[in-house]
């Protein structure tokens, strides 16, 4: 079964992406939802971000979805995305959900993140982030002899220890470990980083979104990749093209080398 929101649909005011109907697909799709069964939704559209307002944010910030009637409904914070369509979610269940708006990378609320930095290094929270970017750093002095590049990561990876060793931040990501962490397979493919806006693309006459071009051209190049090569993959189409990083999110922690399914 498939079921389509989108704002040209005016005929038919269940099928437009209201606020409303959104949140009815979220429990439409997981509705009786049991061991063994693999769920997909999609979302293109726009995506923001507002204040944290209940200390699960590292960046102090929930990012949100943004529905057609946003300026009469408001929002759909992150918290509300996670607790209607992710929360209680069966063990044995996959849910694999491609999020291809702005400020993308937590909009499940999900525990554990994974991203691709310059040198094509697998990266899990903001302080291993500063340590791989350091190691690269190093790595690609001794390869190239760049140094301006080298004293750049060394910059970019001082930033990220700093910025990632505050008590308000470790909080943070302690209690989304705690009240996010699930039994369901949950796995979410974003646009780009939570600070990032997501790039919309005219790809072979058709309108798409940049990430979900380099997800489905990784895909058909193979479909036997493991979770590093898959998103280091999409990274490198998009790197030179488009500025935001895509990342892939887990309720629980990944074996990256295990082969990703959907």
């Amino acid at each position: 079964e498939v079921l389509v929101l989108t704002d040209d649909q005016t005929s038919n005011p269940r099928k437009m992406p209201t606020r409303q109907n959104i949140l009815a697909a979220f429990r439409w799709l997981r509705n009786g939802a049991k061991s063994g069964d693999s769920l997909i939704f999609h979302y293109s559209g726009h995506g923001g971000s507002v204040k944290d307002t209940d200390g699960d944010e590292e960046d102090g910030m929930d990012e949100t979805l943004i529905p057609v009637d946003y300026k009469q409904a408001g929002h759909i914070v992150d918290d509300e995305v996670h607790d209607v369509l992710v929360r209680g979610l069966p063990k044995g269940v996959r849910l694999t959900s491609i999020m291809d708006c702005c400020h993308s990378e937590s909009i499940l609320d999900l525990p554990y993140i994974y991203t691709v930095n310059g040198d094509l290094q697998i990266i899990e929270t903001s302080k291993n982030e500063g340590i791989v970017t350091l190691v690269g750093a190093g790595t690609r002095f001794l390869l190239d002899g760049n140094k301006k590049k080298a004293m750049t990561s060394i910059k970019e990876g001082m930033k990220h220890l700093m910025s990632s060793t505050s008590g308000g931040n470790s909080a943070a990501r302690e209690k989304t470990i705690k009240t996010r962490s699930t039994e369901a397979d949950v796995i979410q493919f974003s646009g780009c980083r939570d600070s990032q806006t997501s790039a919309d693309a005219q790809i072979g006459g058709e309108a798409t979104g940049a990430m979900s071009y380099a997800l489905i051209t990784s895909l058909k190049k193979s479909k036997n990749q493991n979770y590093t090569h898959l998103l280091k993959e999409m990274r490198t189409l998009l790197n030179g093209k488009y500025t935001q990083i895509p990342c892939m999110s887990a309720g629980r922690k990944l074996v990256l080398d295990d082969s990703f399914a959907i």
